[in-house]
């Protein structure tokens, strides 16, 4: 099991895959908004989204679990 931890705080724009889904090294999952910037987070491994914990328009703080994969 592997989590996609938030690299920043900022609000989460979109999230782009849902549970169920199989992703790829380097694909963006989410866009969070920081700074007034868009920013994509990446999946650093392959693999199968078993539960995203975060909703378009949650805050979250450099850290936090966004998702997780098996």
């Amino acid at each position: 099991m592997t989590q996609i931890t938030s690299t920043m705080a900022g609000t989460v724009l979109q999230v782009l895959v849902n549970t169920g889904d199989e992703i790829e090294s380097g694909q963006a999952v989410m866009m969070l908004e920081s700074m007034k910037m868009e920013i994509p987070v990446e999946a650093e491994t392959a693999g199968k989204v078993s539960d995203v914990k975060v909703n378009a328009g949650d805050f979250v703080n450099e850290g936090d679990t966004l998702l997780i994969l098996e």
